[in-house]
């Protein structure tokens, strides 16, 4: 398959001649990579399950693993859900258009390809100009998980999408870097009491006071890898997520701590012959002096380092890092978010001191 590029020069303003093309194969069961403002997604029509089915494929992805369906309008929610909670109601209003994904009781409407086997379904409503274009034109709900192989550090950049997809999609839609860079936040609310399956840039905090009580993470968030047997409710949950080829590891504790011994474990590395990523800040980038050291942002603009992750992630790929040692962040607000792709990334290995 040859898989054709496009280039949006005004993302602000897409050209809608530009779209009709992406939004024609959208529509007929094709795949189409495009930008949202958190990650690039990998697009296809979310009622057809044979166009649901050539997303696993392209990605490695397991078939399990439910995809999001993604809505230009309020109005094309309707048809694809059986109830809107009243929890669902106040998020959607407060956050839509926006990096927020919430799970309603699905509709016979959507099959259970796209929603991997469950009787809920995943929405969103993207706010990026280009994405809400272009599903608006295909007049379709568009499935669309990264754009990336499955497993690896999701794509920020058309470029990051070509590494991966090229050969395998019928459509590239180049609009840009991104401006979040990481994934949206996942919010059940189908059930008696609304849950965060997947931390992102509308923090607990922001829906707790939405919704004017907590919201609390689901366990699979804060315990670990899930059980083999358990069908995850969200992409993201069950799988080792977002990680680099290399061997990452986290270190936590008192930051010079840190410091010390990550600039232990490089040396030990670098002895042995092996090639030797470290990940910081631009407030500790001078305590590091051996390895391929990358900032990752400014700790007191989270957004900086959401921004950053991936890209970060896939140039120590490009480098062919065999180990890497990070920095942990905080854990409160979007870093909830960030902390919560490193240690998918890591494997879980964290290194306290």
């Amino acid at each position: 398959m040859m898989t054709e590029r496009i280039i949006i020069e005004d993302k602000e303003h897409p050209e809608e001649e530009l779209l009709k093309k992406p939004a024609e194969i959208l529509r007929n069961g094709g795949l189409v990579a495009f930008p949202t403002e958190t990650v690039y997604g990998l697009g296809a029509n979310a009622l057809n399950e044979e166009a649901a089915k050539k997303i696993y494929e392209a990605k490695g992805r397991p078939s399990d693993n439910p995809l999001i369906a993604h809505i230009a309008d309020f109005d094309d929610l309707l048809p694809l859900v059986s109830a809107i909670p009243e929890a669902g109601e106040k998020l959607m209003k407060a956050f839509w258009p926006g990096p927020l994904t919430l799970i309603f009781p699905k509709s016979g409407l959507v099959p259970y390809g796209t929603t991997g086997g469950l009787d809920t379904v995943a929405v969103r409503m993207p706010a990026d100009p280009v994405a809400n274009a272009l599903i608006r034109l295909s007049g379709v709900p568009v499935a669309a998980p990264s754009a990336n192989t499955s497993g690896r550090p999701s794509p920020t950049t058309a470029g990051h999408v070509w590494q991966d997809m090229n050969g395998k999609i019928d459509m590239i839609v180049d609009g840009g870097a991104v401006g979040i860079g990481v994934e949206s936040t996942i919010i059940d609310v189908s059930g008696d009491e609304p849950v965060i399956l997947r931390p992102g840039a509308v923090t607990q905090e922001m829906a707790s006071e939405v919704l004017s009580r907590q919201i609390h993470l689901d366990p699979a968030i804060t315990a670990g890898p899930m059980k083999a047997d358990v069908r995850p409710k969200a992409p993201g949950m069950k799988y080792k997520h977002y990680a680099p080829k290399a061997d990452l590891t986290l270190v936590e504790g008192d930051m010079q701590a840190v410091a010390e011994t990550i600039n232990r474990l490089v040396k030990e590395k670098l002895s042995g012959g092996f090639r030797v990523g470290v990940i910081c800040t631009q407030e500790t980038l001078d305590q590091y002096h051996d390895g391929m050291v990358r900032s990752m942002g400014v700790r007191a603009k989270e957004e900086t380092i959401a921004h950053n992750l991936y890209s970060v992630l896939r140039e120590f790929d490009d480098l062919e890092a065999d180990f890497i040692f990070s920095e942990s962040f905080s854990k409160d607000h979007l870093g909830q978010a960030i902390m919560n792709r490193l240690t998918k990334a890591a494997g879980y290995h964290i290194l306290k001191v």
